[in-house]
């Protein structure tokens, strides 16, 4: 046998230069890395926390193979270093894909393997000039699995199986590399190379551009929230969220001055309507990267702060990692190092009004530096709430073979960079002293969650037919661990704020957005009003879009707003049971049907209705002109109308449900944990 290690808690193969190692990491938990030439493996735990929950796992070796069982999980590794995992001895939750000659066993129950001529691993390290590796993790494809997670990425799929997904950030695309299958069980990608992942029928391939070594983890459960807590145990789990986030943000493309934001506050207080966040976009600053107020706009940030807080409102003031090449700032960080590289070409990253490069958030000095910046300009004049904006970051053009990071290059690490700019500001925050950091971000990876990020689905369009891609995304998102998820309702691009087709879909996305973990008006709004001045001191000015205040779309489309933003403030003592889990296990806030139902078949073919923490049912109208649609009622469970207080008992689906425009069919778990917060 070519294992040449036992001890307590790691099983380790080698053959000629191939290594193994297999870790218990976290209970009914593996951790998998592999190797080349590498007799110690690197020590970066990437997205998992650094000291894994104690466990005793049991290894047995014979003479043909080694298994090692760790609560509800079991892996057996055979001679040719071949990995199976199971549930039980019965039930085979995953195996390697291997196609190899020569003998493997006495017949194909040894892993399901068998010979073959096409002389393909299911570990290929493919060397590239340099010494590192592009790789490959080959695994066998199950015709009934369904795949969920995966993060955010703009198509209508809830279920992944047959999708094809880069494994990279953009604007609008965010990669989390954790699914939760069918089986039983949760795999974690823990590489943050630029890739892919292939979910055929035939095979799963997941691959990394560069590399040294291959790492992954994989949990079992009895159910998808037994794997999710698992998962949360091993990344982590966000911080319990402030009170005021809960409610409603107010917040649009964008407002110019300090009396244009106080006085869309102050409406909304003469209106009697609640609020609890505005917003300073982009371009408040004299330059992109001198992060502070232009006194000329608003000229006395402490005492605007004071009176938004008079009103119960917090300000979020939006942050860009962005760095002209004009300012002290860039002076002094390419001096440092601290800004990214670029291979070939000028320096500059992005060329949106102005030549600008970002900052290196995987460089620990240019994070304090930035920090202390943003620490002076604006959390010590009362900003505590950031919006964390360009977080991928968004090249200009997405070469990511042509960036370079102080963590290495961006083919290698590239998909770090949303998770560390959120710890930028996260451990600004803690240090001084609030415990209960959110910001906003438009990015993120696996283990995000822990530092505080809300993401935002990023400059989508506004259609129906983005909504529905939004709604893949926002379950995803949660199944993959960021449960804290939101959008801009009504989409980024677009939206006359007086056409009456746009006005449905406002409302519509309005409605759904009330029973997300975060309910975010904004939007770059048509007719569009360009700066009166294109340039001040010689740098380009940034337009702004139309009103995007509930009150701009005529007064029934304020009515029927008003009235969520009424809920909205209602719902508030249920969301805070539903954060208050989310904060101690890393539970979605929105939940597949499955997650909560996984015993029922039907709740794993539903991709249109979703639960809002576990004792609310809403099912969205997501098409232009709809005023019906069927809903799915659970077996087990009577369900009470949201809005009529009718009684149906679970267990039916109801045909062409009413859903007029002014309402949207929700329903509250009669027996539900926290059903007596929504009854009142």
């Amino acid at each position: 046998m070519p294992f040449v290690k036992q001890d307590a808690h790691r099983l380790v193969w080698q053959q000629n230069d191939r290594y193994l190692w297999i870790d218990a990491w976290g209970e009914n938990s593996l951790r998998v890395r592999s190797g080349r030439h590498l007799p110690v493996m690197r020590n970066e735990n990437w997205a998992l926390e650094e000291t894994p929950a104690p466990c005793a796992p049991q290894i047995v070796y014979d003479n043909t193979q080694a298994t090692m069982i760790n609560g509800k999980i079991t892996v057996i590794v055979n001679q040719k270093g071949q990995l199976a995992f199971y549930r039980h001895p019965d039930k085979c939750l995953l195996q390697e894909y291997w196609r190899q000659r020569g003998e493997i066993g006495e017949d194909e129950s040894s892993h399901g393997q068998y010979v073959s001529a096409l002389n393909l691993e299911a570990r290929e390290f493919k060397p590239i000039p340099g010494g590192k590796y592009s790789l490959k993790a080959r695994f066998e494809a199950s015709e009934d699995e369904k795949i969920f997670g995966m993060g955010q990425y703009q198509q209508p799929n809830l279920n992944l199986k047959g999708c094809i997904l880069e494994l990279a950030q953009r604007n609008s695309q965010a990669s989390v590399p954790f699914m939760i299958s069918s089986l039983g069980y949760g795999f974690l990608w823990n590489n943050p190379a630029v890739g892919r992942v292939t979910f055929a029928n035939n095979i799963t391939e997941w691959e990394a551009s560069v590399s040294e070594q291959l790492d992954y983890w994989i949990t079992a459960g009895d159910s998808p929230a037994e794997i999710s807590r698992a998962y949360g145990r091993a990344t982590g789990c966000p911080p319990m969220m402030p009170d005021y986030a809960m409610g409603f943000w107010q917040c649009k493309l964008r407002y110019r001055t300090q009396q244009e934001l106080l006085e869309v506050a102050r409406e909304y207080k003469r209106r009697q309507l609640p609020i609890s966040v505005i917003v300073i976009d982009f371009f408040h600053w004299p330059n992109q990267g001198d992060w502070t107020f232009d006194l000329r706009d608003w000229p006395d940030p402490e005492a605007m702060i004071a009176e938004l807080k008079s009103m119960g409102i917090e300000l979020m003031v939006s942050f860009w990692p962005t760095v002209e090449c004009r300012t002290e700032s860039y002076k002094e960080m390419r001096e440092n190092g601290w800004l990214v590289q670029t291979e070939r070409g000028l320096p500059i990253n992005m060329d949106f009004l102005g030549n600008t490069t970002f900052f290196d958030a995987t460089h620990p000095d240019a994070r304090r530096y930035v920090w202390e910046k943003a620490k002076k300009n604006y959390y010590d004049k009362g900003v505590k709430l950031f919006w964390l904006d360009e977080a991928e970051p968004e090249y200009s053009i997405y070469d990511f073979d042509n960036y370079r990071y102080h963590a290495g290059p961006v083919l290698e690490v590239g998909n770090l960079y949303p998770r560390v700019y959120a710890q930028t500001f996260f451990d600004g925050i803690k240090a001084a002293g609030e415990d209960r950091v959110i910001n906003l971000l438009r990015c993120a990876w696996a283990g995000s969650q822990r530092f505080g990020a809300l993401v935002w689905s990023g400059d989508i369009h506004s259609s129906f037919r983005s909504l529905r891609n939004q709604f893949a995304a926002g379950l995803n998102m949660g199944i993959a661990g960021i449960p804290w998820w939101t959008t801009d309702i009504g989409g980024f691009h677009g939206g006359n704020i007086h056409d009456p087709r746009f006005h449905e879909l406002l409302i519509r996305w309005f409605q759904w957005a009330l029973f997300s973990p975060v309910m975010r008006l904004h939007g770059n709004r048509d007719p569009q009003k360009l700066p009166e001045q294109p340039y001040r001191d010689g740098i380009a000015q940034c337009p702004t879009g139309a009103p995007n205040e509930v009150w701009s779309y005529g007064e029934e489309v304020c009515a029927i707003l008003s009235g969520y933003l009424t809920l909205r403030d209602k719902l508030k003592p249920y969301i805070k049971a539903v954060m208050t889990e989310t904060h101690q296990y890393n539970t979605p806030v929105m939940r597949t049907m499955f997650f909560e139902y996984p015993d029922q078949r039907e709740s794993w073919n539903i991709t249109d209705q979703y639960c809002f923490g576990p004792d609310l049912l809403v099912a969205p109208v997501m098409y232009e002109g709809m005023r019906e649609r069927d809903v799915w009622l659970p077996a087990g469970e009577n369900w009470v109308d949201f809005f009529t207080g009718k009684r149906y008992e679970g267990g039916v689906t109801l045909k062409n449900y009413r859903a007029p425009l002014e309402t949207l069919p929700v329903f509250i778990r009669e027996k539900g944990q926290h059903a007596s917060l929504l009854m009142q």
